[in-house]
């Protein structure tokens, strides 16, 4: 288990926190500035003043190395613990780490109400201009911490729930006609790679290819390498152009080369490192290499964790259209680690978001309460990204071939595809869903399949999330000639997903062209 380390300013309800979070999960609790008073047998305050704030942080850094190299442990840190970047490195390693804030109003009262707090670091001078100074100084050390929570008005059960959902692993099932495979969600799981290879039955000494983009190798590559050969496998890593452009059928034929450059038969297997983009080519290669080999999905973008590494279907795109050529290939196992996206742009985060409200819209009422008021404390936690998935999975699981019912995860995506094709794939993904279930909607009120607050509160909770919902950049000709490339196209027909109601969608094939049109208008809307 890794450990729960609990940070951030002084005042903000660490131990207090911490303590609540290991009473729950049944872990050992350790507040370091007390631990650090019983090794040196006195107050901190005398430490300071006797042996000076170097000396201090001498045997901080001590602990910190200790604590950072044992397994199962709530820790709550001083303040200035994790300012120090040693010190940080080693506990972001081996630990999910979040850092607690409030309003400095609140940290002023907190601290009046301790009386005399005995904080050596707001002696001689007034207490607002110090605080105030310590948090400027402070700032970038803390925002680099992958969890953020405000503590401002929150219980410190309420905090301590949060918190205790991070540590919270989930294990969901995916059935298919061939069998089933897992996919496992944790905090820290980049590093157990190899270990949940060798559950999903994957022999030692076996060759695996890591296929990455050029970002997320350089930045990820080396861990899941090491996690792989502790394992006993013998990995390599095969490097793909980042970014949709490259998702053609050019880029696979360079994964091929790479895979018979390393000596890939059919006793090997294939590990997707990365986004939509990854998984889909990735996965491609791997249904058609020697005809099949097997095939690990390693999302790091939140787009690939709540969509595109489950369910089967890679591809690539043509000049003509998107996902145009592709085969259904069923990974043996999906691994995904939500700290990895404590990393990501809030671009990127918002692509993958896009899909989590189409989740929403089309299968689950609460997951859209609890998305429709934007990113205000909304963590992407192993629970919610589950939740969000259970929809997916339990479509998938019904038509494991889009023959039918499966064709509902396509809502915003007939317009979406159109208008990545129109923007030569500059309009993010999600940008470009989020568009698409904004024509969706309002088709589905001109064809009175949905009440006009359905589009409300769709169009409302994209733009919590910053989300567009109107575009002027392209004229309707360009999209008309788009969507007639749809692979969703049936009998020359074109098969609209539309939302009936939050949690209910509905295929339509007989759209009048006057109404779709007539959506299509909303996207140049006031």
């Amino acid at each position: 288990m890794r450990n729960l380390v609990i940070t951030g300013f002084m005042a903000t309800g660490k131990t207090a926190v911490g303590r609540a979070v290991a009473e729950r999960l049944g872990r050992p609790f350790v507040d370091m500035d007390a631990e650090i008073e019983r090794r040196a047998g006195k107050l901190i305050p005398r430490i300071f003043e006797e042996e000076g704030e170097a000396a201090f942080r001498r045997l901080e850094a001590a602990l910190c190395a200790e604590l950072a190299s044992q397994q199962g442990l709530v820790i709550a840190t001083g303040g200035g613990t994790l300012v120090d970047p040693g010190n940080r490195a080693r506990m972001l390693e081996t630990s999910t780490v979040v850092c607690l804030s409030c309003h400095v109003e609140e940290i002023l009262r907190r601290l009046r109400h301790e009386g005399d707090p005995e904080r050596p670091l707001l002696r001689g001078t007034d207490l607002r201009t110090r605080v105030e100074s310590l948090l400027a100084e402070r700032s970038p050390a803390y925002a680099a911490i992958p969890w953020q929570l405000d503590t401002t008005g929150q219980s410190v059960e309420e905090i301590a729930g949060r918190i205790c959902e991070l540590a919270q692993e989930q294990r969901l099932e995916v059935r298919h006609p061939a069998g089933c495979y897992p996919v496992h969600i944790g905090c820290g799981l980049l590093s157990e790679v190899g270990r949940f290879l060798g559950e999903a039955g994957f022999r030692e000494s076996r060759d695996v290819a890591i296929v990455s983009d050029t970002t997320v190798g350089r930045i990820y590559g080396a861990r899941v390498k090491d996690s792989l050969r502790a394992a006993g496998f013998r990995p390599f890593l095969c490097t793909i152009p980042d970014g949709e452009a490259h998702k053609t059928l050019e880029t696979v034929s360079g994964l091929y080369r790479q895979f018979l450059g390393h000596g890939l038969d059919r006793s090997s297997a294939v590990v997707a490192l990365g986004g939509g983009v990854v998984g889909d080519v990735a996965g491609f290669a791997a249904a058609t290499y020697l005809r099949g080999i097997p095939l690990v999905q390693v999302p790091t973008t939140l787009l690939a964790m709540v969509d595109a590494s489950v369910g089967g279907k890679t591809g690539v795109n043509l000049p003509e259209g998107k996902n145009l050529v592709g085969a259904f290939h069923h990974p043996r196992a999906v691994i995904m680690d939500p700290e990895v996206l404590m990393t990501l742009p809030v671009e990127q985060l918002r692509t993958g978001i896009a899909e989590a409200i189409k989740h929403a819209v089309i299968g689950d009422p609460g997951l859209f309460d609890q998305l429709e008021s934007g990113p205000r404390q909304v963590w992407f936690t192993p629970a919610l990204i589950a939740r969000t998935l259970r929809v997916k999975i339990g479509i998938v699981e019904q038509d494991t071939q889009e023959q039918g019912l499966r064709m509902v995860l396509n809502l915003g995506h007939t317009v979406g595809h159109a208008l990545e094709r129109c923007t030569d794939y500059r309009l993010p993904h999600g940008e470009a869903v989020s568009l698409g279930m904004v024509v969706a909607a309002r088709l589905a009120v001109l064809l009175r399949l949905a009440e006009p607050a359905v589009a409300q509160k769709i169009e409302g909770a994209l733009r919590a999330w910053g989300l567009p919902t109107r575009f002027g950049g392209t004229a309707l000709s360009c999209l008309w000639e788009a969507i007639r490339y749809d692979k969703k196209r049936r009998s020359g027909r074109l098969r609209w997903v539309l939302p009936a109601a939050i949690g209910a969608a509905t295929v339509r094939e007989d759209v009048p062209l006057e109404a779709v049109r007539a959506a299509l208008l909303v996207l140049t809307e006031a």
